[in-house]
């Protein structure tokens, strides 16, 4: 069972956020359309890899909690991934190593808690509801489990919404890293009622 007084990531600056990317805009042009042969093929590209790291920095924003982190994912396959999550000096505030017999959360204290369910356990420790299982698919361009989503003019998602368990979940694409291929999103914005989380991602290292 997780513990209840399990402490909280500690609150870092929010200037330390660089989501310069919320400037951008839009694209002007028409969408393209969820069968075009552009993201049929943009999406298998993107479907097809196997190994794939980002870092950047980390947002949570709602009435009760403003948090930000740097942090650095790491994924090598549907059942192994890694968050590890940063303050400005290095030091590690928390980890998610996510295995094949289960997931393994270490706080800033050094605590470790084991478990089967990762938003769960991060909601406990935490008190943030991260839909880190779309959330993984939202972050390299695919709509995951979302019900409807709109694409760009380039054939990459624009936006996903997705309801599930009561809550409504909106996710507006920021921009696109064009130096790696297949093209991955750099920032992107997740809103459900008051809650926000923002990620901006500074490089991708793909395989």
């Amino acid at each position: 069972m997780l513990s209840h007084t399990a402490r909280a990531l500690r609150l870092l600056p929010l200037a330390s956020l660089l989501l310069t990317a919320c400037t951008l805009t839009k694209p002007s042009g028409p969408n393209a359309t969820s069968d075009s042969p552009a993201w049929l093929q943009h999406k298998q590209q993107v479907q097809q890899l196997s190994q794939y790291q980002t870092r950047g920095a980390f947002a949570y924003l709602s009435d009760s909690k403003k948090l930000s982190a740097n942090f650095f994912w790491q994924e090598s396959s549907a059942q192994r991934y890694r968050l590890l999550l940063t303050n400005p000096f290095g030091g590690t505030e928390l980890e998610l190593r996510a295995q094949p017999d289960g997931i393994q959360i270490t706080d800033g204290q050094g605590k470790r808690y084991i478990g089967k369910d990762a938003e769960y356990m991060l909601s406990q420790l935490t008190g943030m509801r991260i839909p880190l299982t779309n959330l993984r698919q939202w972050m390299i361009g695919l709509p995951g489990d979302a019900q409807q989503f709109t694409l760009d003019e380039h054939a990459r998602l624009s936006t996903a919404t997705l309801v599930q368990n009561g809550l409504t979940w909106e996710v507006k694409y920021l921009g696109y890293d064009d130096s790696v291929t297949p093209t991955l999103p750099n920032a992107l914005e997740l809103t459900q009622g008051e809650q926000r989380i923002k990620l901006k991602m500074n490089n991708w290292t793909v395989q």
